[in-house]
C-alpha cells in the first residue's frame, strides 16, 4: 500500500538548473499538481498565505448573476484578484501537506508541444487536425479551428501552426510554453483577440463578428427558438437585419412585423427595437451596423426577459 509522506517542499515550474538537480537527486515526485482537500482547509490556507485574494473573490460571488445556466461572477470585483495559481499562492507556502505517489500514466496536455507528442503519427511525427494539408513536413502540428480556413504547411520542421477564425499562431514547438508571453504582449498592444472570442454567447443565442472596419460591422446572429433580445436603442449606430434562415419577429418603435428568409429591415439610429424568434427552429440573420461607434456598450435597454435591463 502507498503511504502518505509529509511534503518537505513544493516547487512549481522550477528553472532548468533546479529541475536538473532535482532529477539527479532522485527523491522528488513530478507532476504533483493533483490536489485533494476539504473546502474548509483550502479556505483556511488561502486566508493564511494569500489573504489578498479572499475579499475580491467573496465580493465577486456576492455580485454574481445567473446566466445561461451558470453563475457569472462579478467581473469588476474578480478583476481585483491577482492572476496567480494555487501552486504559487498556497502550495509553495503551505505546511501539513502530504504526498502519495501515483503510478498511473500521465501526460500534461498543457502546451502545443505535449499535444503534438500525444497526437503525432507516422515516421514524420505529424499531428494534423481540421482542414489542414502537410507537404514535406516533419515533427509538426497543424490545426485549423475553422472549416473555412485551410491551413497548409510546406517544408516545416518542429513547428506548431494553429489557425482560428480571428488569429493564427505559428511557433517553434520548443517555445510552446511561451504562449502566455504571447497573450501578455497582445494585451499590452490592446489587440482585441487577446480578450475576446469570435463567438459571443448570450441567453437568447449567440453572435459572431464577420467583418469590422471603420464605421461598419457585419455580424452573424443566431436566436434560439423562443429567444427574445432586449427592447433597446442605440445612440451611435443604425442597423440592417437580413434573415437568412427561419422567421424573425421584429419590433421597431410602434411597428411589429414578421420577416422570413431573405427578407430584411432597417433600424434607424435611435429607434427602439427588438428581435425575437417565434419559430421552432434556430433563426439566423446577418446584421450590418453603421455609425461612428460600434461598441457593445452602446445599448440602452428598456425591457429584458433575462433581467439585463439597466
Amino acid at each position: 500500500a502507498r503511504i502518505a509522506t509529509p511534503l518537505a517542499s513544493y516547487s512549481e515550474k522550477p528553472d532548468r538548473a533546479r529541475a536538473e538537480a532535482m532529477l539527479a537527486a532522485g527523491n522528488y515526485l513530478w507532476n504533483s499538481g493533483i490536489f485533494l482537500f476539504r473546502v474548509a482547509d483550502l479556505l483556511e490556507a488561502y486566508a493564511r498565505h494569500a489573504p489578498e485574494l479572499i475579499a475580491p473573490c467573496r465580493a465577486a460571488l456576492e455580485a454574481a448573476e445567473k446566466d445561461l445556466g451558470f453563475l457569472r461572477l462579478g467581473a469588476a470585483d474578480y478583476a481585483k484578484a491577482d492572476a496567480i495559481s494555487i501552486d504559487y499562492a498556497v502550495m509553495e507556502k503551505a505546511s501539513g501537506v502530504v504526498a502519495v505517489p501515483l503510478g498511473a500514466d500521465w501526460l500534461d496536455l498543457g502546451s502545443w508541444f505535449t499535444l503534438h507528442a500525444f497526437q503525432a503519427e507516422g515516421k514524420k511525427r505529424l499531428a494534423l487536425s481540421g482542414a489542414v494539408t502537410a507537404i514535406d513536413c516533419t515533427d509538426t502540428l497543424l490545426r485549423s479551428e475553422d472549416e473555412n480556413i485551410h491551413l497548409v504547411g510546406l517544408g516545416l520542421k518542429n513547428i506548431a501552426a494553429i489557425a482560428m477564425r480571428d488569429a493564427v499562431l505559428v511557433a517553434d514547438l520548443d517555445r510552446a510554453q511561451d504562449v502566455r508571453a504571447v497573450v501578455e504582449e497582445l494585451q499590452r498592444k490592446n489587440v482585441p483577440q487577446a480578450v475576446e472570442f469570435p463567438r459571443c454567447h448570450r441567453p437568447w443565442g449567440w453572435y459572431e463578428t464577420l467583418c469590422l472596419r471603420d464605421r461598419f460591422q457585419v455580424k452573424r446572429i443566431m436566436v434560439k427558438p423562443g429567444g427574445i433580445l432586449s427592447l433597446q436603442s442605440h445612440v451611435h449606430r443604425a442597423e440592417h437585419w437580413i434573415v437568412v434562415r427561419g422567421t424573425a419577429r421584429v419590433t421597431i418603435d410602434e411597428t411589429v412585423q414578421l420577416l422570413s428568409e431573405n427578407q430584411s429591415v432597417y433600424i434607424p439610429l435611435g429607434a427602439v427595437h427588438r428581435m425575437e424568434n417565434p419559430g421552432k427552429v434556430p433563426m439566423f440573420l446577418i446584421e450590418v451596423q453603421t455609425g461612428s461607434y460600434l461598441g457593445e456598450d452602446d445599448i440602452i435597454r428598456y425591457e429584458d426577459v433575462y433581467n439585463r435591463a439597466k
